[in-house]
């Protein structure tokens, strides 16, 4: 980006924090904007959202949108990614991963609705969010330019844009007593940074935020249901729920008994071993409880093919590439399989554990008169002694012919 380049409105994807509170003086120093679009996407971070709008108009900003993408957020991207069983690198339910590409998709609808010449984004470059909030752009909205400051200002540390911003009386948010790189929505919350940046030490009590730990959990297990309708999940212990209310109703169960907690070293899409601990408890329990109920209604063939798109999805996803040909084909591959996954699943929750305890659907593949070891109309036993001549015949061959044989 050639920083004497001169823009006149752009719209900076805004949080309140340090980072995006001086980006916008920045903007205007650097590249002479006259306005700074300030857009938040709401994926529902709570009480981070408290006096945004104002904040972002006392730092500078000509006008401040936001934007409550929290409903759109779950039933376009989280049950999506929940159905195809996408989990990066067996551990993370990709709660960062997936709210970029929605807060990213506003940015673009707003920057054109403007008349923006370019949007700003405050991720570091180091990290993955740079690369899912940019790949949304060029996907979306070739034409407009993306400002990555962290990528070419010369601000290097985080006392230097404290100084930065004391010296142009911005008030900015420091929290000494919780010194962690967190980012929050409905889905998750992440810890990264201080403490747990050796991998050595585990995560201190005090970290969590919204789960209790296992410890601490009720020592009494906890049993509900949840409904799925072709893969989505609508009711809990019969009980209607919107997307939104259900995804909290499910948080709020497991933080109470210490479900959800990930810790991991993950390989970062740019280059380096990352360390972080999730906190994800309705994440954790709908993965849970619709894998068991795919168990019951999908066939083998699909079921372990579907194993393979899931990890390809998740990395697709990790990477930035929602917006991609591949991760829609897969997408479309994944609803396909999902019109049979109705039915209920009896969940146990108990000191950070998290299993399925009862399945039943109508589109159920088990039977109980075949799986048993009794005789039935359908199972022949006999026919058990061709299927297997014929299905071993390439090992008996493969040994007649090397027989006597060293190799």
């Amino acid at each position: 980006m050639n920083a004497k380049k001169q823009y006149n409105k752009v719209v900076l994807a805004y949080s309140g924090g340090l980072d995006t509170s001086i980006i916008i003086p920045w903007l205007k120093e650097t590249y002479g904007v006259k306005d700074v679009i300030a857009v938040c996407g709401n994926v529902g971070q709570g009480k981070e959202l408290d006096g945004l709008y104002e904040k972002a108009i006392n730092t500078g900003a000509s006008d401040a949108y936001i934007e409550d993408l929290t409903e759109e957020f779950i039933t376009d991207y989280v049950y999506p990614t929940m159905q195809a069983g996408a989990v990066y690198e067996g551990k993370y339910l990709l709660g960062t991963s997936f709210a970029r590409p929605v807060i990213a998709k506003r940015l673009v609808e707003i920057a054109k609705e403007v008349g923006a010449d370019a949007i700003c984004h405050g991720a570091t470059g180091k990290g993955n969010d740079q690369v899912r909030f940019e790949l949304t752009v060029k996907a979306l909205a070739p034409e407009i330019d993306i400002i990555a400051p962290w990528r070419i200002w010369d601000i290097k540390s985080r006392e230097e844009e404290i100084e930065y911003a004391q010296a142009r009386n911005i008030p900015v948010p420091v929290d000494k007593e919780h010194n962690y790189s967190m980012d929050a929505n409905i889905w998750h919350l992440s810890h990264e940074g201080s403490d747990l940046e050796d991998p050595w030490n585990e995560p201190k009590d005090d970290l969590y935020m919204i789960c209790k730990t296992p410890e601490e959990a009720p020592d009494k297990p906890c049993y509900f249901t949840i409904e799925f309708e072709q893969g989505i999940p609508v009711s809990i212990d019969g009980q209607k729920y919107g997307p939104v209310e259900l995804v909290a109703k499910l948080n709020e169960l497991g933080a109470e008994n210490g479900v959800g907690i990930d810790d991991l070293v993950e390989n970062r899409l740019v280059g380096m071993k990352s360390r972080g601990v999730y906190e994800n408890p309705g994440g954790r329990i709908l993965y849970t409880a619709h894998a068991g109920l795919e168990m019951l209604t999908l066939d083998k063939d699909t079921m372990h093919y579907k194993e393979g798109v899931a990890a390809k999805y998740a990395e697709l996803v990790y990477d930035g590439k929602w917006f991609c040909p591949l991760r829609e084909a897969l997408a479309a591959f994944v609803a396909e399989t999902q019109k049979t996954v109705t039915g209920t699943v009896r969940m146990k929750l108990y000191k950070g554990n998290c299993t399925h305890v009862g399945l039943k659907s109508p589109y159920s593949l088990y039977s109980e008169e075949f799986a048993t070891f009794g005789e039935d109309e359908v199972y022949d036993h006999k026919d058990a002694e061709g299927f297997i001549n014929l299905f071993g015949l390439p090992l008996k061959v493969r040994a007649l012919a090397l027989k006597d044989k060293e190799i």
